[in-house]
């Protein structure tokens, strides 16, 4: 008796639930505004002149148009961001962490583990300056400054489902007083080989190549890049910045000089193109690569199209078209004279770039025939550090993964409620755990 009314009253339940979720899925379909946002946009900022760090959490609009996600800014002391699958990590502030972070279905984030990565390093020496991963998000490097207390060094490793990073190797990437990497690397789209150009002054240059090797771990991949001929009254370019595109090209900042020491001529923008060993040519000439009017470059990303250049940093933000192994070709003007430190691309045709000396985040829609600034943008971020983009349905795809690692249970039956997924005969399978 007892357990024929058990029975009903479980089931009754479990009816009462999916009639809710339905009900609900009804009333977010037929609501306008819960169109399900483009990209999730990380933000890491010091509120208050030294606080600890904050993470400052956006959605956004197919329109460009940023809303905070719930729970945002969550209290994690990072700096430098990265978005690995449907996690987010950050170098700590405070410690020598890479924190880990989940990133939910709505966006939110929730704190799972810090690895110490000094523990890898001879001595305890060095810092991490960068985090980034490969173009799969399988696995995540470090950029450690005297990561061997000499030299600077990409620190490998492997992203583990729970989130816990297992420690792959150390590739040294030179001495950083001299012509030692700085920057993270950008990688060709068989995710193999990645490069970062380096200038010290123009006294101490070099464009580095690194290698994947077959469990993710990065080593001096031995590659080079033949750089064209300089403009008359010029000894050589001096490479400033890289940036790849899905296939096997690397955009390359270049700047004529006469080294030792800097010329101050206008840096040019060359396409190289990668052969099946790494090294980089290119048929661009010094009368064909258009100048740019950015001073000093802080950052370059070819948009997941291929065909648009952005290039950031002293003087402000502007787009070339890119073409291929062909020279890229003036676009824009100047979006914006804020000085651009950051920025990256979603997957809708949207640039997301930050200054921190403006203390402002700016959004753009850009396709190639038309470019302009999206509603609500630029964006006040109290003294912006870093950025990180995790496009929605690369987020979903990374979160369907990982729920069925673990069987869908938990915090993912939850997710498939909220997203509209959930149905009656879910609600009887939850009962029966």
């Amino acid at each position: 008796m007892c357990a024929k009314l058990l029975r009903k009253l479980l089931i009754s339940v479990s009816l009462s639930i999916a009639t809710c979720a339905l009900a609900l899925q009804g009333q977010l379909a037929a609501s306008p505004s819960a169109a399900k946002p483009v990209a999730y946009v990380y933000i890491s900022s010091t509120p208050v002149s030294g606080s600890p760090n904050v993470i400052n959490g956006f959605e956004a609009s197919s329109t460009g148009q940023l809303t905070p996600v719930t729970g945002s800014p969550f209290q994690a002391n990072d700096g430098v961001l990265s978005v690995n699958g449907n996690k987010l990590y950050g170098i700590n502030s405070s410690a020598t962490f890479l924190d880990g972070y989940s990133i939910a279905v709505d966006g939110g984030l929730t704190y799972l583990t810090s690895t110490d990565y000094a523990l890898y390093n001879p001595k305890g020496c060095g810092f991490a300056g960068w985090v980034f991963s490969d173009r799969t998000g399988t696995d995540l490097y470090a950029l450690n400054f005297d990561g061997d207390c000499a030299n600077n060094a990409y620190q490998s490793f492997r992203v583990n489902p729970s989130s816990e990073l297992t420690y792959l190797g150390s590739g040294s990437g030179g001495a950083g007083s001299f012509s030692g990497v700085y920057l993270p690397l950008t990688f060709l789209g068989n995710n193999k080989y990645g490069y970062e150009a380096t200038n010290n002054g123009c006294f101490y240059y070099q464009v580095w190549g690194f290698q994947r090797t077959n469990n993710g771990d990065l080593v001096d991949g031995g590659t080079g890049a033949t750089l064209p001929s300089p403009p008359p009254g010029y000894r050589g370019y001096i490479a400033d910045f890289t940036a790849s595109d899905s296939t096997n090209h690397v955009a390359i900042a270049m700047e004529p000089a006469n080294p030792p020491g800097c010329s101050g001529a206008s840096v040019q923008v060359g396409s190289f193109t990668a052969d099946s060993n790494g090294n980089l040519s290119t048929t661009n000439t010094n009368s064909d690569m258009p100048p740019i009017a950015i001073s000093y470059i802080d950052d370059m990303k070819i948009s997941p199209s291929g065909k648009l250049l952005a290039v950031g940093g002293t003087g402000g933000l502007q787009i070339l078209h890119f073409n291929g192994p062909n020279p890229p070709t003036n676009y824009s003007g100047l979006l914006t004279t804020d000085a651009i430190t950051q920025m990256f691309w979603d997957d809708d045709q949207h640039l997301y770039a930050i200054s921190p000396s403006a203390g402002r985040l700016h959004v753009y829609t850009i396709t190639t025939t038309k470019y302009q600034e999206a509603p609500g943008s630029p964006y006040p971020i109290t003294q912006p550090f870093a950025i990180a983009i995790q496009p929605r349905q690369r987020a979903e795809a990374a979160h369907n993964a990982s729920c069925a690692s673990t069987g869908g249970t938990g915090a993912c039956d939850l997710d498939r409620w909220a997203e509209g997924h959930f149905h009656e005969e879910d609600a009887f399978q939850l009962l029966r755990r």
